[in-house]
């Protein structure tokens, strides 16, 4: 069987970053989370309050893709977390080796909101506008589902395991 990459996509604060850590727990499948691997001048851009831009946002794309390829020679299934916003992102992220299901973590704008404020992260609050201006829905012919994220940990991790069960890939 080839490799399974679930991303797990959404704006910031979705909760992709939880119940990505939950998964993997569960799967043991390799994780990566997508901020590790921005150049510095991502972050200080994004902690300076200024969104990216797509010319920012594609080698950081590259980098995570390569990560997924690297792990797809090994016969090695992962779990990432990374935004995704754009169709385009997503495209460049499925072009490889391997199933690549992309998970969409959904709430509602001030849920979002309120969760970022109480943590220490270099996205802003502030930017969220941004990042919801920026998704794009998955669309017909994208593999992949939404989640809603506004359940406990345990349910949402819950619906994250009945959506990928429907679709065979746990």
């Amino acid at each position: 069987m080839d490799p399974i990459h679930l991303v797990f996509m959404g704006v910031a604060g979705s909760g992709k970053t939880t119940a990505a850590e939950g998964l993997a727990a569960k799967l043991g499948w390799p994780e990566a989370e997508a901020d590790d691997f921005h150049p510095a001048a991502n972050i200080e851009k994004m902690s300076s309050g200024h969104p990216l831009t797509d010319e920012d946002r594609w080698p950081w794309l590259r980098k995570l893709r390569a990560w997924m390829d690297k792990n797809s020679e090994q016969n090695s299934s992962t779990i990432v977390t990374c935004s995704a916003l754009k169709r385009s992102y997503r495209d460049l992220l499925r072009n490889g080796p391997g199933r690549v299901c992309f998970v969409h973590m959904q709430a509602p704008a001030e849920v979002i909101e309120e969760r970022m404020a109480k943590r220490d992260h270099f996205m802003r609050p502030g930017m969220l506008g941004s990042q919801f201006d920026t998704l794009e829905d998955l669309e017909e012919g994208e593999d992949g589902f939404t989640v809603s994220a506004l359940g406990t940990k345990e349910e949402t991790l819950q619906a994250v395991e009945d959506g990928l069960s429907e679709r065979g890939l746990i």
